[in-house]
């Protein structure tokens, strides 16, 4: 709607951050005449904004509930560098109610596509993700990958020492994606043998 909006208010808006852009368009007075393109365009930027901030305030209050649940049954899951509480909570779920009936850490790695599958092809001798399993779970790995590639040291120098070696940045992915469902597998079945008699009501 920025990008289509007149160019006075698109200039206006450009180079503002999103926590800037949501307070400038929430507090705006747009006018009163709908029939000038600015003023409309104001108008429905600044419902949504007002929606925008409505709703991170209802996802602030649920995670801070899922939060408590996680700490509660799995307290060491949230300390994991890169696991905030929607990752931990997706794993959660993944894992399931009994994650002792996990046989291995290889087999939680299946679960979550995070298994490595042979693909090799002549003299090149490589492996790539599984595709079955959980997407949502996978999807959780991959985003506790990217943020510890931004803002973990160890995973930093990981993926240095890894690409000067000559590794493709998927195939280090791969390997990190495994690293974390091995760390995560670890945290679930540590939480269950403390408590084994956790379980949830139906």
């Amino acid at each position: 709607m920025i990008i289509t909006a007149p160019a006075a208010v698109r200039e206006s808006l450009r180079s503002l951050t999103t926590t800037e852009l949501v307070r400038r368009l929430a507090a705006c007075r747009p006018g009163t005449d709908l029939a000038d393109p600015a003023t409309a365009v104001k108008l429905a930027l600044k419902r949504l904004a007002k929606r925008y901030r409505h709703l991170s305030e209802e996802i602030a209050d649920a995670d801070a509930d899922l939060r408590v649940l996680i700490t509660r049954t799995a307290p060491g899951l949230l300390a994991l560098p890169g696991v905030g509480t929607e990752t931990a909570g997706q794993l959660l779920v993944t894992a399931g109610d009994n994650p002792d009936r996990l046989a291995s850490e290889a087999s939680f790695a299946h679960l979550c596509a995070a298994a490595p599958v042979p693909a090799s092809s002549g003299r090149t001798d490589r492996h790539r993700l599984n595709r079955g399993g959980d997407r949502q779970a996978n999807r959780a790995l991959h985003t506790i990958v990217l943020v510890r590639m931004r803002h973990d040291p160890r995973t930093r120098d990981y993926v240095a020492r890894r690409t000067l070696e000559g590794l493709k940045t998927k195939d280090i992915f791969r390997c990190l994606k495994r690293f974390v469902a091995r760390e995560i597998y670890r945290h679930l079945t540590s939480a269950c043998i403390s408590s084994p008699t956790t379980t949830s009501a139906a």
